[in-house]
């Protein structure tokens, strides 16, 4: 924390963030940053459908802290797009068993995409559209992350931000699906 903020100090960095830390962890990087006078503005957790772990207290703490999130990997490496629905691209990341994503993991992940993407089509979204659209549904996220390599999964992903409100119902069943 003396390193970031000696670095906003020196005229090397605007701000400091923070990335992926626990609670605890980032509530004492919180308090150091504080006290040297060089808040934490933004924190950049992974979260996703799948991958829920800063609900468990992170959220809290950064809403109570005054710090922004800006979430990457909202689409789970793919997995959370049409891509896999009907089989493995043999270009895709997953047969490539790639450090990030492999041919198991979607496999079992499989059942549980085919169910949100019907959640997703009863909502005309597309399964993305509805990813991002279920972190950017909570206020103290500032921001999502994509990482898309086509412009036309930009502008996909984009249209997100159409319909971001989900009814008690919708999250029920994306609960179901994802339990």
């Amino acid at each position: 924390m003396g390193a970031l903020d000696l670095m906003v100090r020196q005229g090397k960095a605007l701000y400091v963030g923070l990335s992926n830390y626990q609670p605890k962890e980032a509530k004492k990087a919180f308090k150091i940053l504080n006290d040297l006078g060089t808040p934490c503005l933004i924190h950049q957790p992974n979260y996703n459908l799948f991958n829920r772990w800063i609900e468990d207290g992170l959220l809290d703490l950064l809403g109570d802290s005054g710090v922004g999130a800006i979430c990457f990997s909202p689409l789970a490496q793919g997995m959370l797009t049409a891509k896999y629905i009907t089989g493995l691209p043999k270009d895709s990341r997953a047969v490539k068993d790639s450090p990030f994503l492999n041919t198991s993991q979607v496999l079992e992940m499989l059942p549980k995409i085919k169910g949100l993407n019907e959640i997703a089509k009863n909502r005309n979204q597309t399964l993305a559209q509805m990813a991002i659209s279920w972190i950017l549904k909570e206020d103290r996220i500032t921001s999502v992350l994509i990482g898309a390599s086509k412009t036309s999964q930009i502008l996909d992903s984009v249209k997100a931000i159409e319909n971001i409100v989900f009814s008690k119902e919708e999250l029920a069943n994306i609960n179901v699906i994802l339990e």
